[in-house]
């Protein structure tokens, strides 16, 4: 993107556009980066070099005055290359139409990539009912939103683990289904297979003990998960 590129310099290619659809086109109207009117349709767009927080704001605000509104960015802004599906839903999401200009070339052009529209995404059925499945599954509000993901925390998944490991700790060598009699665990054979932290291990066909890393790592786990029920019952 040429480094001395000005807002202004979207202005005459989407005017241009504009006035080959018949619309009428005036800039800086009430703090409108661009008004057209054709007959009783009003269309108001808002230009910026780079897609931001303060474009969607200005964006929004502008639907007091008229209910077609678009932002216009170049083509080549970089979180527009970037993040374009994002960026793309982001902005549907709003109801605001995306306008795209390619500067770089000779021969301007200016993309409509969508109008203004009423969104309404499809949903991810499978998504949904993972997030379903961990929000019921999970046994209270066991970490704090906003908590960086990296750090390990108490999911459904691994307090079943905790409860499946605990077991060994009055049956030192046990298969899965009898910790699923005992605990009603459904899945305490998988848990033991899978090993996904590393705490069981194999003797033989469908018997296991904990391994030495389960035998360090559990207390610190049932010491959280006993210090997140108490605080919960508080």
């Amino acid at each position: 993107m040429p480094n001395k590129i000005k807002e202004s310099d979207l202005y005459l290619p989407i005017k241009n556009y504009l006035q080959c659809l018949d619309y009428e086109v005036k800039g800086e109207i009430k703090n409108c980066d661009i008004v057209a009117k054709k007959n009783d349709q009003i269309i108001i767009v808002e230009l910026k070099l780079n897609l931001n927080i303060t474009l969607l704001l200005q964006a929004v605000d502008r639907f007091s005055l008229s209910d077609i509104v678009y932002i216009a960015v170049p083509k080549q802004c970089t979180v527009y290359k970037k993040q374009n599906k994002q960026v793309k839903k982001l902005i549907k999401r709003l109801a605001i139409g995306l306008i795209v200009v390619d500067i770089q070339q000779e021969q301007q052009y200016v993309e409509v990539v969508f109008d203004p529209q009423d969104y309404m995404p499809r949903k991810n059925k499978r998504k949904q009912s993972g997030l379903l499945k961990e929000f019921n599954q999970r046994v209270g509000d066991t970490q704090k939103g906003g908590s960086t993901r990296s750090k390990a925390g108490l999911t459904a998944y691994r307090q079943r683990c905790i409860r499946v490991a605990e077991f060994f700790l009055a049956q030192p060598i046990a298969k899965g289904a009898d910790i699923n009699k005992a605990i009603t665990e459904p899945q305490a054979t998988r848990f033991l297979s899978d090993d996904y932290y590393g705490w069981f291990e194999k003797i033989e066909r469908g018997t296991y003990q904990l391994s030495e890393q389960g035998k360090k790592e559990l207390p610190e786990w049932l010491l959280k998960a006993k210090e997140f029920t108490t605080t919960e019952s508080l």
